[in-house]
């Protein structure tokens, strides 16, 4: 049993990191056969993309995918801890299946992602959670057929969860959601430690992977017709920074557009480490989304300090508004916490101007939620709920306001849209995004899914477009 430790996940000794390559021992390749399982995912695109890797190890070992829950053979819960929230889902599905393995003896439970990166969870896991049979964490994803395995021989509770910096597992399999669109890992963890995230507890040091691996991959996927690809890691615009070399983002940006994929995308991205090498770069290259997730967090310079931002309210605005001036029709989006300790009303204020001023085309809009271990969470909190309950709805009018006046400028013009699938109205109803990752729906024939296609913008909503196909 392997248990993790804050301590542990904290530290950065600069060791070198190793790249290992994935193996599944030949030994256990059927363990699954005539089996089914069933993965549910929480939280970010990193966590979807590690669910897509999951769902491929678990093929590898002759499980079939099932679409219902609770007539799975094996239920493994991929989970995120950036919010309260999000915990609080996990758990409440915890309870559930508590419930349905009363009536399922043979149901088998797991447990993985950034919960299970946390001292308390996992505590509480061993003196309440009984019925999740095995626990692994983001540092040894690769390793649950051997996980699984040694929960099946010995019928224990297995967990094996590693507070390390972290190492690079390359050559995992991939069962990708999409056959038009996929997610590629470029960086892992790191580094920047902001006072109210425990994703560099999680995740563990920031670690970059090779460029020749990333563009391998990014081939592969052109030569197997996709037509986006969306480049992950917790902040990708810090890519290359922990190797000796000057290959930079800028400079994976640059070779990923030039192997001719017709989409490119990033997230997400930290303004501290938004160089004007990128913004050039992005605005050089067609294929190269003019959509850009640029966090800001707050509007106060006194609560980015405090929170560990590494840049005031002013050098935010600058870089916003050098986007704005340099690439051409771009369309920038935001995370905002509303009621971080010690947040004033004149700091909210400040928040709110920098909404006014920014005119965000989507904004992610949060109360803030201690987490535990984190720097923040022993700062003085004398802001009420009810308090900051109003001010999330006061900020949400403002963005919202804004969201809708940016999709009516669409009106009328044509736009290039990846059509993804049918909505939910039905078969003739099929929805995509824009290049500025704006949802539309509209009607078409099916045969349209996957590909890059015209769409006039009849309509705006606010968080929504309706359109028609233009053949």
């Amino acid at each position: 049993m392997k248990l993790p430790s804050y301590k542990e996940a904290r530290s950065r000794k600069k060791e070198k990191v190793v790249i290992e390559e994935y193996k599944m021992p030949k030994s256990i390749n059927k363990m699954g056969h005539n089996k089914t399982y069933y993965v549910k995912t929480y939280g970010c695109q990193m966590n979807e993309h590690d669910s897509e890797n999951i769902k491929a190890m678990l093929e590898e070992l002759g499980f079939i995918e099932s679409l219902d829950m609770e007539s799975s053979d094996l239920i493994i819960l991929n989970t995120c801890s950036i919010r309260e929230n999000a915990h609080n889902k996990a758990f409440g599905m915890l309870g559930r299946l508590k419930h349905l393995k009363e009536t399922r003896k043979d149901l088998i439970v797991g447990l993985c992602g950034c919960m299970a990166q946390e001292e308390g969870v996992v505590d509480e896991i061993l003196h309440k959670y009984r019925q999740v049979d095995f626990v692994f964490g983001t540092h040894n994803l690769h390793r649950l057929p051997i996980v699984l395995k040694n929960y099946l021989d010995n019928k224990k509770q297995e967990i094996e969860v590693l507070s390390v910096e972290g190492n690079l597992i390359e050559g995992m399999p991939v069962k990708r959601a999409s056959k038009h669109k996929a997610y590629v890992n470029i960086m892992y963890g790191c580094d920047k430690f902001c006072t109210y995230c425990i994703v560099p507890y999680t995740r563990g040091k920031q670690r970059s992977r090779h460029k020749e691996d990333i563009l391998k991959e990014v081939k592969e996927l052109v030569r197997d017709g996709y037509q986006e690809v969306t480049l992950l890691g917790q902040n990708v615009n810090a890519y290359g920074k922990d190797f000796d070399s000057n290959y930079k983002m800028e400079n994976l940006l640059e070779d990923v557009a030039k192997t001719n994929i017709p989409r490119v995308r990033f997230m997400t991205s930290h303004p501290w480490d938004f160089t004007d090498q990128m913004i050039e770069v992005i605005a050089k290259y067609p294929n190269i989304m003019p959509s850009i997730h640029l966090p800001v967090q707050s509007g106060s310079s006194r609560i980015l300090k405090l929170m560990g931002r590494r840049y005031t309210k002013e050098e935010y605005l600058e870089l916003f508004d050098k986007i704005k001036e340099k690439i051409p029709n771009v369309s920038i989006s935001t995370d905002i916490i509303v009621g971080f300790p010690g947040e004033t009303e004149e700091d909210f204020e400040d928040t709110l101007e920098l909404a006014e001023h920014c005119k965000y085309d989507n904004a992610f809009t949060f109360i803030y939620s201690p987490r535990e271990n984190t720097a923040a969470c022993r700062l003085k909190d004398e802001t009420s709920l009810k308090e900051k309950e109003k001010r999330l709805y006061k900020l949400n009018t403002i963005v919202n306001k804004y969201f809708l006046e940016n999709n009516q400028k669409l009106v009328g013009k044509t736009v290039k849209v990846l059509v993804d699938g049918h909505n939910e109205n039905g078969k003739t109803e099929l929805f995509g995004y824009t290049d500025t990752n704006k949802l539309i729906n509209f009607n078409g024939d099916e045969s349209l899914i996957g590909k890059i296609i015209s769409v006039k913008v009849t309509d705006a909503k606010t968080w929504s477009l309706d359109g028609e196909y233009v053949e």
